[in-house]
């Protein structure tokens, strides 16, 4: 349980994916001028993490890895087949991204064409093959962390794109230099929350030292507390008189 609550909130705060890696930057900056879509596309990112993350850590364990068509036979456990990873993980997000492309336009036609092409362009979003990317490279051991991973890295995509939106609105009224505006001041803004999301790296480096380190420590202090006050004034006397 305790591993579960680590990978959320480190996925959210600390491996941000707009604020830590930089990825999905286009549909972040183009999408983000109105809270009302920003939401809807942050929902729609999450959604396809979600079921994404989890569907390529399958394949990535049963099909991808180096012996991992061992569940065929042993004549297959030698099979290596991680060059197909983009292949598989872009087929598989693209699958997701269609279908939700379907529902959207179903249910919420007018955040459909408010979404635009940026809808679609999920598909090629860096920030939903980068989940499953990273997802792969860190070895997430079960399929549980997988679906935490991808539901955490969404909410982060999500916050950020929300915090951003409701900023331009706000800064819309503003007296910004005229060089500045537009996509200037949003990069500047950007900038200045990824430094503030940075601040949150020390939550789950606390207990880096070592009790031996702190034993030792704390030990060396106490013996130097008590060399001093075991010092007597006759001692200190002979201590000054030798040193002159």
């Amino acid at each position: 349980m305790l591993e579960h609550i680590e990978l959320f909130f480190k996925s959210i705060f600390i491996d941000n994916m707009v604020f830590a890696t930089f990825l999905g930057m286009c549909s972040y900056l183009a999408v983000s001028k109105k809270v009302s879509t920003a939401v809807g596309l942050g929902a729609a990112v999450i959604f396809v993490l979600a079921v994404t993350v989890p569907i390529n850590w399958l394949l990535d364990q049963y099909i991808l890895k180096e012996g991992a068509l061992s569940w065929l036979g042993e004549e297959y456990a030698s099979y290596d087949l991680s060059f197909l990873s983009f292949i598989l993980f872009i087929a598989t997000i693209a699958t997701m991204v269609q279908l939700v492309e379907i529902v959207v336009e179903r249910f919420a036609p007018a955040l459909y064409n408010s979404l635009g092409i940026f809808l679609p362009l999920i598909a090629v979003n860096c920030a939903i093959l980068g989940g499953s990317l990273f997802m792969q490279s860190r070895e997430i051991p079960t399929l549980g962390l997988a679906l935490n991973y991808g539901i955490s890295s969404g909410i982060g995509w999500f916050l950020a794109i929300l915090a951003i939106a409701a900023i331009r609105e706000k800064i819309r009224y503003s007296n910004i230099p005229a060089p500045l505006r537009g996509l200037g001041i949003t990069f500047i803004i950007t900038g200045l929350m990824a430094i503030g999301f940075m601040s949150f790296g020390g939550m789950l480096t606390g207990g880096d030292e070592t009790p031996t380190e702190k034993d030792k420590t704390n030990a060396s202090i106490k013996a130097q507390d008590k060399n001093n006050t075991e010092l007597t004034p006759s001692t200190a006397v002979v201590d000054n008189l030798k040193n002159q």
